[in-house]
């Protein structure tokens, strides 16, 4: 996503924010006033615990705001988008979503996504890291809350490393290699892919070509052909003909879980490029032996010079076509949501954080408020997160440009055309190349 957005991230750590209490009674227009309750819906993909969690926030809040009813409604990720779209319109809609960045952009185009009234705007410049406040500000204006930041790191099974006589984690493509090798043997692989999940596929590749010194666009043009991008499809390649790397290993389902998540905890995977927010997922399917995951920076490329995982973030937006009376009770529940006003609401909350870093922090998930940062400042230090929260300052963010999804899912195609014996590394990156640029065109036009 965007080059240097994330830099300011890591020093906030250690600062505290100022207080900006947005909203009150005055946003909503009618606390405490007699009548029907307004209904507004938080539509999300998170798992049963989070909705619990976030049930648990909403009926906290109802209580001190007796004419709001919010209802959290869940769908599979695969279904966000394309539900909020279809039902986005209709009177019993979802008034707020959460949304992953690169979506924003055409929510924005397509008027789905509201503009934040000027107090709540002011929240977030006054409470967020500039580089996420940018993150939200599409023509100028600021579109949602921002909630969590993820990027990516070379997960790795300790005792797999251990019996394979590997001493430490690989830090370079070199080394990434010559350890896969070792930890492949029948029905174990030493380093494992995500397919049939677009980010899943795309963002870790891009992590490594990062870490090569390369990258996905330059201004508005993809550079797939560019040798640093051809160098990972190139590795990969060598990856599946040594059989270190086994694609029917690899799938993803609708909730971007599956065999994938199953290899690895299983330990079946050796290595795995892979974001921070599966910490819970590993921490359930593992048990004890989740004591075997160690984390790792991405391996640098023979054309890099530093490590450098593809980062991204989630948000909160009010949809634009609800009823302003909706919108309004939309933005004052959201304020409250991220706000320290909402500590210790749900189970297991943390003092001093807002409920929604309590709702990310219960998965592994990077919270993004400057308060909630120094909140949880101890939790963030723990042996899985330190490398992530440590490798932020360097993280290349994923660009959100109109097309970005079109593109992203293009990528997606080819990568598999290549891990699936479709295609070579230089013409899968060679197709990729020329359908990705047909696609930020199109959008564009």
């Amino acid at each position: 996503m965007r080059a240097t957005r994330f830099r300011a991230l890591r020093p906030v750590l250690a600062a505290a924010a100022a207080l900006v209490v947005a909203g009150g009674a005055a946003a909503c227009g009618n606390e405490g006033s007699a009548g029907d309750k307004e209904t507004i819906t938080f539509l999300t993909h998170w798992g049963p615990d989070q909705v619990t969690m976030l049930e648990a926030a909403a009926a906290a809040y109802e209580k001190t705001h007796d004419n709001v009813d919010v209802q959290i409604r869940a769908v599979p990720f695969a279904n966000l988008l394309s539900t909020l779209r279809t039902q986005g319109a209709s009177p019993n809609g979802p008034t707020i979503a959460s949304i992953y960045d690169l979506w924003l952009p055409e929510l924005v185009r397509d008027g789905l996504a509201a503009p934040a009234p000027p107090q709540y705007a002011e929240d977030v410049a006054s409470n967020w890291p500039s580089n996420l406040v940018e993150d939200v500000t599409k023509n100028g204006k600021r579109y949602g809350y921002p909630n969590e930041v993820d990027l990516y790191a070379l997960n790795y099974n300790k005792r797999l490393f251990a019996e394979a006589g590997i001493a430490e984690p690989p830090k370079t493509w070199a080394e990434l290699e010559a350890a896969a090798v070792k930890l492949t043997k029948p029905g174990q692989q030493g380093f494992g892919v995500i397919t049939s999940w677009p980010a899943g596929v795309v963002h870790p590749f891009l992590s490594l070509v990062a870490s090569n010194g390369g990258q996905l666009l330059n201004g508005a043009a993809p550079q797939l052909t560019d040798p640093k991008v051809v160098a990972v499809a190139e590795l990969y390649e060598r990856l599946v003909h040594a059989k270190a790397t086994d694609p029917s290993m690899s799938q993803a389902n609708a909730n971007t879980t599956g065999p994938y998540l199953d290899n690895f905890a299983n330990g079946k995977t050796g290595m795995i490029i892979m974001a921070n927010w599966w910490q819970s997922s590993l921490q359930q399917a593992m048990g004890d032996r989740y004591a075997d995951v160690g984390v790792a920076p991405i391996p640098v490329g023979p054309s890099g010079s530093k490590s450098s995982a593809i980062s991204y973030s989630w948000l909160t937006i009010v949809n634009a076509k609800a009823t302003q009376a909706k919108q309004d009770a939309a933005w004052e529940f959201l304020a409250w949501l991220n706000g320290p006003e909402s500590q210790n609401v749900v189970k297991g909350g943390k003092p001093g954080a807002s409920a929604m870093a309590d709702v990310l922090m219960s998965m592994g998930i990077l919270p993004s408020r400057t308060s909630d940062l120094k909140a949880y400042e101890k939790e963030l230090s723990d042996p899985f997160l330190k490398v992530y929260v440590d490798e932020l300052p360097n993280a290349t963010p994923f660009p959100t440009v109109l097309g970005g999804e079109q593109a992203t899912q293009v990528i997606q195609k080819h990568i598999e055309d290549l891990l699936f014996g479709k295609a070579s590394a230089a013409d899968a990156m060679k197709a990729a190349q020329e359908e990705a640029a047909d696609a930020l065109a199109k959008a564009n036009g």
